[in-house]
């Protein structure tokens, strides 16, 4: 499926609901991103000359797909930002997990700082401050030590560093990276500057980055301020048609043009469609978070309330049995045969399943446009309802579309 989750990382929300995420991508054949700071957050990771050497969660993580993985399709990607690259985090996923894809990062999605979490633990802040991460307040402080204790404050923040981007270290990186026996190299990017931007599309064109994934305004699984991630930045209509000019400028020198995937608040299939649409022929991948995480949410909640006998009225009208509510359950315990299916979390069948709402959706939306594969999928299947929006996408204003056909067709 044309999907990417890109980026979920050490919070305790993809940590808690990884089952459902993991398995229900690799069940469905989509691209899993396991995102920033895994392994610096794991509190059971050893570290040798400030290298990763053994890690039980992002060993977990990358287990859970490449074991339901079907038939090869989908993928299980390793991200990198300042902190995991200093700590060799994707040189011991190529090495030691057999992890054939790695994504750099810019920026964490909506946001151009690095990655935010809370931390409820003295021990645990005291553990990430020695590993280079920034822990505010400082954990070493007594002052501050003695108010934790005294329950002054329950939290502390954990920041990552920032990056600074040059070309010719990114090059090298992407070199590094490849030597080391990465198979495919990403990169994400988000709202940013055009300027900005601008670099992303030439670096990577530069680098032959496989895939480029671009992210709106909006989303984010940390604690990041609601404001920045909802409203900071370059909205995902105006940075993605800029990102269609800056690729099309690049196509028309004949350089080198990544594969796109777009992000920035997509969760439905007509979302999808105008995404895969707005960038053509460019984008060959639409990435989720929210949408995603929400219904290996609702999955798992909904399997524990059939286990507990206390289904809600608006879902025991579906059934009252895994195979009951969920709709692609029969059709899934087919294939996979009984035994099989019996192992897969509800987590994961709630993903699966709104995976494949999405995909059935998705072909409604081609056939009405008579494009029967993703690649036929082009700009004029889509129009702009206001002049602002011809203008900032260029896209057709629905007034003037078809304009020369219809005129050949009148003059008959």
């Amino acid at each position: 499926m044309p999907f990417i989750i890109p980026g979920i990382g050490s919070t305790d929300v993809a940590k808690n609901n990884w089952d459902g995420l993991a398995i229900g991508s690799a069940l469905a054949g989509a691209i899993l991103t396991i995102g920033e700071n895994v392994c610096g957050m794991d509190e059971q990771a050893v570290f040798k000359n400030g290298k990763i050497v053994s890690t039980v969660d992002l060993d977990r993580r990358v287990k859970l797909f490449q074991d339901w993985q079907r038939d090869g399709y989908g993928a299980i990607v390793v991200q990198a930002n300042v902190e995991d690259t200093r700590l060799g985090v994707q040189e011991y996923a190529i090495s030691e997990l057999g992890v054939e894809v790695v994504e750099l990062k810019w920026g964490q999605g909506a946001k151009d700082i690095g990655g935010e979490v809370k931390i409820r633990s003295l021990e645990k802040a005291q553990t990430l401050k020695k590993r280079g991460y920034i822990v505010l307040p400082d954990p070493e402080n007594p002052a501050v030590i003695d108010a934790f204790q005294k329950g002054s404050f329950k939290e502390f923040e954990r920041h990552s560093r920032i990056g600074m981007v040059e070309l010719e270290s990114f090059l090298e990186r992407v070199e590094v990276l490849r030597k080391a026996g990465a198979k495919y190299v990403f990169l994400k990017t988000g709202a940013y500057r055009p300027a900005d931007l601008a670099r992303a599309v030439k670096f990577a064109s530069l680098a032959k980055i496989d895939l480029l994934t671009v992210d709106g305004a909006g989303g984010g699984t940390g604690m990041s301020p609601w404001r920045m991630m909802n409203e900071w930045g370059v909205p995902s209509v105006e940075l993605h048609s800029l990102l269609y000019q800056y690729c099309h400028k690049l196509k028309q020198k004949g350089e080198f043009v990544p594969d796109l995937s777009l992000a920035g608040g997509f969760t439905l299939e007509d979302q999808i469609f105008k995404g895969l649409a707005i960038a053509a022929p460019y984008v060959k991948l639409i990435g989720m978070a929210r949408g995603p995480i929400a219904a290996a949410m609702v999955g798992k909640t909904i399997g524990r309330r059939i286990n507990e006998d206390k289904l809600p009225v608006y879902v025991e009208r579906f059934g009252r049995s895994v195979e009951e509510v969920f709709v692609t359950a029969s059709d899934l315990k087919d294939e996979l045969g009984e035994e099989t299916f019996n192992k897969v979390p509800p987590g994961a069948l709630g993903l699966y399943t709104y995976y494949e709402r999405l995909a059935q959706g998705l072909r409604q939306m081609m056939c009405g446009s008579r494009k029967f594969a993703l690649e036929h999928i082009s700009r004029d299947d889509i129009a702009a309802l206001t002049r602002e929006a011809s203008d900032v996408s260029g896209i057709s204003y629905i007034m003037e579309t078809d304009q020369e056909e219809v005129e050949k067709i009148l003059d008959m």
